[in-house]
């Protein structure tokens, strides 16, 4: 049921309900131990006054504890202090005395049909027991002492004493801890609903937060967020949790960025061949198989743009298959190895660009022919970008536990700005969409994925006056032996 209600007012509640048990405790333990100690007060003077009582039913000669015959009672002589009413009847309940009532205008006690006294005296040598009666009429109350003395043991003295004094007092204090325990629970309910709207703050704040971000602003946190309370480590918990969402938020916008800038890029770069295959092919319809010269640049123009367009998809699969995270093959291979073969290809190719090597033996584990395409894209780009005729450096080398390839060229170069985009996919330095010259703008973007996939990475960076030279970092075998 009190899942229906608020926080605040369950914890309300809860409090309020805890100091009202308390303090309806406090209250009845107060009320009982008074009530006891007033009813010890009045048993005690009704022991005091019990003696003058004696005297006033029978002659000082004969009263209770004298010596000799004793005669009947005669109810002369004053009153007993404390005393209000006292009577003496045998132990059939016939009354040997009449009652004898100080104040004449009250109700005398209402004595039960039978009175359990011990056996054994409990007072001196008297037979002594105490009980509270209501009055003959009305709502008044006694409290009774009735006594046997063992000279007289076939009578029973009672003497009582009224209580309304005693109910008067228990009365007025249970009114006042009524009001007490009122005001106090009144204060305590407005001091809770203080310190709750205090303590929730926090949360309120979380909430008015919450509802912030959901309309689509993911750059607020929670203010006033400290580890030394609990609202406070929530806060601390929910700004960790918003801001890591917050930057996935971001990395899927980018990444869908990228998607789309890739999906457009790769459609250009595929609508190029296409359409000249398709040129190639409507001269063709036109007559080009008659004419020997037209049929042989048609052919030759479909085989170069079908290849052409193989090697785009080739290296998007190859993408695709690496964004996946499709495992490669794994064997110990010589990177030194690798680097030189791509060197040797390179200056068959482009016979006028002097190429210099430095190749020392790094062994690392990883896909030989994965490594080998990051070697033959690194110089591809330099025969792409640079002019004819330009000096490249190929470097091969193990630094701290690392296999280090260098690929530096003395070209045009770049910027910095430049530097951290070229390896994204479809980026030229160039932004110009002919292709006179240079590939698809694929290379640099196949070679970082290949690093990444041998849990390497590959960097770029502007050299001195001119140039640029490119690094691509992989984890070395401590055990360099290939099989």
């Amino acid at each position: 049921m009190l899942g229906r209600f608020s926080l605040r007012a369950r914890l309300l509640f809860g409090v309020v309900l805890l100091a009202a048990v308390g303090l309806a405790v406090a209250d009845a333990a107060t009320y009982v131990s008074l009530r006891s100690f007033q009813l010890d007060q009045v048993d005690a003077a009704l022991d005091a006054g019990h003696v003058h009582v004696e005297h006033m039913a029978y002659p000082p000669t004969h009263g209770f504890g004298g010596s000799g015959e004793s005669t009947e009672p005669t109810g002369d002589g004053p009153p007993a202090q404390g005393i209000d009413w006292y009577a003496l009847t045998t132990l059939g309940g016939r009354v040997v005395l009449g009652h004898f009532l100080v104040r004449s205008d009250d109700p005398p006690p209402k004595l039960p049909s039978h009175v359990s006294i011990p056996a054994k005296p409990s007072r001196g040598s008297e037979r002594v027991a105490y009980f509270t009666v209501h009055a003959a009429s009305g709502d008044d109350s006694y409290r009774v002492r009735a006594s046997i003395d063992p000279l007289r043991p076939g009578r029973i003295l009672f003497v009582a004493a009224s209580l309304n004094g005693v109910n008067d007092t228990l009365h007025r204090l249970m009114l006042v801890e009524l009001l007490v325990s009122g005001a106090v629970l009144i204060a305590i309910a407005a001091l809770g609903l203080w310190v709750v709207r205090l303590g929730l703050r926090p949360l309120r704040e979380i909430e008015a937060t919450a509802a912030t971000i959901a309309s689509g602003d993911l750059s607020r946190r929670v203010e006033r967020a400290e580890p030394r309370t609990e609202v406070g480590r929530l806060g601390l918990s929910l700004n960790a949790m918003l801001a890591q969402i917050e930057s996935a938020f971001k990395a899927r916008e980018e990444s869908e960025g990228r998607l789309r800038r890739f999906i457009a890029d790769a459609s250009h770069e595929l609508r190029t061949p296409l359409a000249a295959i398709r040129a190639y092919a409507e001269l063709f319809g036109r007559g080009a198989a008659e004419r020997p010269d037209d049929l042989e640049r048609s052919m030759s123009g479909i085989s170069r743009e079908s290849e052409r367009m193989s090697v785009l998809v080739d290296d998007l699969l190859l993408l695709a298959r690496l964004d996946e995270g499709r495992p490669l093959e794994r064997a110990p291979v010589d990177l030194a190895e690798i680097a030189g073969e791509a060197v040797d290809a390179a200056r068959v190719v482009d016979r006028d660009r002097p190429i210099e090597a430095s190749l020392e033996p790094a062994v690392v584990l990883g896909d030989r022919d994965r490594l080998r395409q990051v070697v033959d894209n690194l110089l591809a780009n330099v025969r792409s970008h640079t002019p004819p005729g330009t000096e490249v450096e190929v470097g091969v080398h193990s630094i701290d536990g690392k296999a280090v390839l260098r690929v530096s060229d003395a070209g045009p170069g770049f910027t910095e700005e430049e530097a951290t985009q070229v390896f994204q996919r479809f980026y030229r330095v160039d932004s110009s969409r002919a292709r006179a010259s240079g590939g698809v703008g694929l290379g640099l973007s196949i070679v970082a994925a290949v690093a990444q996939a041998h849990g390497g990475d590959a960097t770029a960076r502007p050299a001195l006056g001119g140039g640029a030279t490119f690094v691509v970092t992989i984890p070395a075998l401590l055990d360099t032996t290939i099989a």
